[in-house]
């Protein structure tokens, strides 16, 4: 069953993250997509995350496909004008490629190459109108292709936002995605469940699968990081001090990751687990999580 089908058929979907390396040696990649083979509906692979200069989704993406598993093509604004993100995509369709999650992406003022020139021709909303026009048959000026593509497109939301007013943009945001063609949501991470379900409450005449977002802790230090610098990420203290507390970091991790997700299984279509290099541990939450 392919990851359309799975969230079709209402089962409780799990889709994973894999970061592609800076660099040409894939085999690391590869390792944990088997590792990941057969737990997981589908596996995101990340577009320059963080806007660090990395092997291209696409091409990791292919790469997956030829190992048997169903990638998830993030595809950002940031880096290309209208002319190569409607290419891109069409390159994509004739990889095989069928699920895309259309971002805007970060600024390259946050990653490794600072001096980059932002392209930002298009945003996250825009850019799921161009795969709506492109599964239709035509590109953004409404020229007719010589064969269209048939994308499965999400997009993301925030259940976390910092304000009423910031909740109140996600909501229209999501909205708008959901006009253009968003089939799946996928969340930043979650980790209030009480918060999340004030979201789904909100959301759940809009009948389009959220997926919820579950970033394993590495550490204390890692939760305060993101409480001080991700938007609408908050980790509660009580988990901070859990993990500040533990002799064993990564049991504690699983099961904190583990809790969330059973927590999650009636409030959402799914969880998709973004294990930022212990991906190795995503089979290990999973049976914690009893599914």
């Amino acid at each position: 069953m392919g990851f359309r089908e799975a969230l079709d058929s209402g089962k409780f979907v799990v889709t994973a993250e894999i970061g592609p390396v800076k660099g040409t040696e894939v085999e690391g990649i590869l390792e944990n997509a088997q590792i990941l083979k057969g737990r997981v509906d589908a596996i995101n692979v990340t577009d320059l995350q963080s806007s660090v200069m990395r092997l291209g989704s696409m091409a990791v993406c292919h790469l997956l496909i030829d190992h048997g598993l169903e990638p998830i093509f993030q595809l950002t604004c940031r880096d290309r004008n209208r002319l190569a993100l409607q290419s891109d995509l069409l390159s994509a369709w004739v990889l095989g490629i069928r699920n895309v999650l259309a971002l805007t992406g970060d600024h390259p003022t946050l990653g490794d190459h600072p001096q980059a020139m932002p392209v930002f021709d298009l945003d996250s909303v825009s850019l799921l109108r161009v795969i709506r026009r492109l599964n239709e048959g035509l590109d953004m000026m409404g020229n007719q292709l010589k064969g269209s593509t048939d994308f499965f497109p999400g997009a993301v939301v925030n259940p976390g936002a910092d304000s009423e007013a910031a909740f109140e943009m996600q909501i229209i945001k999501m909205e708008k995605k959901i006009m253009e063609g968003a089939r799946f949501f996928q969340t930043q991470g979650v980790y209030d469940l009480d918060v999340f379900k004030k979201f789904m409450r909100r959301v759940e005449g809009f009948r389009v699968p959220v997926l919820a977002g579950i970033i394993l802790l590495k550490s204390a230090g890692m939760a305060r990081f993101m409480n001080k610098n991700v938007a609408g990420v908050f980790v509660p203290e009580p988990l901070i001090k859990k993990m500040e507390e533990t002799k064993d970091k990564v049991k504690t991790s699983i099961q904190i990751a583990a809790g969330l997700v059973k927590g999650l299984k009636d409030l959402c279509q799914g969880v998709h687990i973004m294990a930022i290099g212990w991906e190795k541990r995503v089979p290990a939450v999973l049976e914690e999580a009893g599914l």
